[in-house]
């Protein structure tokens, strides 16, 4: 069997590679919507940019991107492509460096209060880019909507510990928690955590209200959401489609970026922010164009169309190096590609049968067949440089004589029909090629279906899938992040844990994990934890891939961090 499954897999990367050679591309995988998860006209300059766009005052980026953004609103959408624009617009209080340590970002300093309470104090002078002016008041505004039931946010979790943010001075918050939460600052660090204009919040609930035939003000809400009760859930209930639609069209933030354009499915186009209260960007503009084919998005990078090109596939990493105008930029990463099951649908709703497709899956095949050893093996859902990781975790390795006993147990020896769901992420489908054909060998009849990004999102958070291909990264580079959003019951569908895995231990562990202060007892929690996920087995772990983004030589100051985010701010074009 081993002999058979050898040969057929050789002959099937085979042809991929040559079909590669001859079209000089290949295919590549999107971030989160593609990991994960963005027009002008074009000309045949040499910078590749829109000859209405160029002016003197800076250079003209144009970034091809395999995914369109799905949401401007801080608030939206939990995927890198939005993400990836949304950082250039928002700036949160406090950021993360290049080694993932915690820096200034619009406060400038920051200190505990007692236990469970931090005290920040805000920069000042800072303009959003509707021309107010950034105050504890916004803290405030933010952090409330973004826990807002109405807005429903995929990213509540990252602060529904926060009870209460409290306007000190213009310039002074306090922030308290239910309990000491220890990754509080790494959360607020994330793109969740972006300074939308309060003016733009308030603005989108009186328009909602207004929508909803509610004869409410903004201040009568906010008073009914500091009451809760039934009068409130009536409210959000009628809301809820409404809220949200106004902030998402005027995505005012502080960031040295502020939307220029935007054209859903081609392109969204950013400017300088002249009022910028830092050192201004370099660029004059950065066009995310959405070029969705992997061969394209490389001819876009040869030609000079595009500056800059990401994803690139594996198999198009050497040929990109070999050309005399462009590199690969390679970062490694905290992010996981793995396989879910839908824990709460037969027969995946048996660890045993988890347990037995996780040891027929090889993961080296998987990484050196079809990523072309880009990226290391996973044997749980965090990055060895997430805090928490434990290397002493096993994992479920290949085993195939395990792996049918595991179904004989199970009552599956004759095997079943399913289904495996993935985005058009090349990566991805050859992944669910490789799973159909090895899970054949046992009588498990596969059946694959691509779905357009958005609606893969979708569905998957609304539970139709059997398994589905996806990745997560641990943005935070804190086990809490990589774990809870994925595992813990709380968070079923968009937040995070689309495998709808329910485990009262695990969740026990998870919520034990945030609340501790001491570091050595949060890594022995999350040992525990980690060792439990072995037999829990929601999902194949598959590696921890590196960011693999084509650039061109004339590129300068650009690069992508851990958490795959394009650093765009000091981009300039050498002649």
């Amino acid at each position: 069997m081993k002999t058979k499954f050898a040969w057929i897999f050789a002959l099937m990367l085979g042809f991929i590679l040559v079909l590669s050679a001859c079209a000089g591309t290949g295919d590549v995988e999107p971030s989160d919507g593609g990991a994960d998860e963005d027009e002008t006209e074009e000309t045949g300059d040499d910078n590749g940019g829109d000859d209405a766009a160029v002016d003197s005052d800076g250079d003209n980026i144009v970034i091809a991107v395999s995914s369109d953004l799905v949401s401007l609103d801080p608030h939206g959408n939990n995927d890198v492509p939005s993400s990836n624009v949304r950082s250039n617009l928002y700036e949160t209080l406090v950021k993360q460096n290049e080694n993932m340590e915690i820096v200034e970002g619009l406060a400038t300093d920051w200190e505990p209060v007692g236990d469970n309470a931090w005290k920040f104090t805000l920069r000042e002078g800072v303009k959003y880019h509707d021309g107010t002016e950034f105050t504890a008041a916004d803290v405030k505004a933010n952090l409330e909507r973004v826990l807002d039931p109405a807005i429903a946010s995929p990213r509540a979790f990252l602060f529904n510990m926060i009870t209460d943010v409290t306007v000190e001075s213009d310039y002074e918050v306090v922030i308290t928690t239910e309990y000491p939460f220890a990754p509080l600052l790494s959360h607020l660090a994330h793109d969740a955590g972006g300074m939308l204009s309060n003016a733009v919040i308030e603005e989108d609930y009186a328009q909602a209200l207004e929508a909803a035939g509610l004869d409410l003000t903004v201040e009568e809400y906010y008073e009914l959401r500091a009451a809760g009760g039934d009068e409130f859930e009536e409210v959000v209930g009628e809301i809820a489609e409404h809220v949200g639609l106004y902030a998402a069209q005027h995505p005012y933030g502080t960031g040295f970026f502020k939307l220029e354009s935007r054209n859903s499915g081609e392109q969204t186009v950013l400017s300088r922010f002249e009022d910028y209260w830092g050192e201004n960007a370099k660029p004059a503009t950065v066009t995310f164009k959405v070029v969705p084919e992997p061969a394209a998005r490389v001819a876009e990078l040869e030609t000079g169309y595009s500056h800059i090109a990401d994803p690139i596939q594996p198999t198009d990493k050497n040929y990109v190096n070999d050309h005399a105008d462009t590199f690969v930029n390679v970062q490694e990463s905290v992010s996981l590609s793995y396989v879910g099951f839908n824990t709460q649908k037969a027969p995946f709703d048996d660890p045993k049968v988890r347990q037995a497709i996780s040891l027929i899956v090889d993961q080296e095949a998987i990484i050196e067949g079809i990523y072309q050893g880009n990226g290391i093996p996973a044997v749980g859902p965090l990055a060895p440089d997430v805090f928490g990781y434990d290397p002493e975790v096993d994992g479920l390795l290949h085993d195939l004589d395990r792996a049918r006993e595991l179904l004989e147990e199970a009552g599956y020896a004759d095997g079943f029909s399913t289904t495996i769901w993935t985005n058009d992420n090349e990566q991805r489908v050859e992944t669910a090629l490789y799973i159909q054909h090895v899970l054949g060998e046992f009588n498990i009849d596969v059946e694959i279906e691509e779905l357009e990004w958005g609606a893969y999102l979708e569905r998957t958070a609304n539970g139709e899938h059997d398994m589905f291909i996806l990745g997560w990264s641990t943005v935070t580079a804190d086990a809490d992040y990589g774990m809870y959003a994925l595992l813990h019951s709380s968070m079923h569908g968009s937040p995070g844990n689309r495998s709808f895995l329910s485990d009262d231990t695990l969740d026990e562990l998870l919520d034990a994990g945030r609340r501790e202060t001491d570091p050595d007892a949060r890594l022995a929690i999350y040992r525990e934890a980690q060792d439990l996920l072995v037999d829990l087995a929601p999902m194949i772990y598959v590696h921890h891939q590196n960011y693999l983004t084509g650039v061109r030589n004339e590129v300068q100051g650009f690069w992508v961090d851990a958490l795959g985010i394009y650093q765009l701010k000091d981009v300039t074009l050498s002649n």
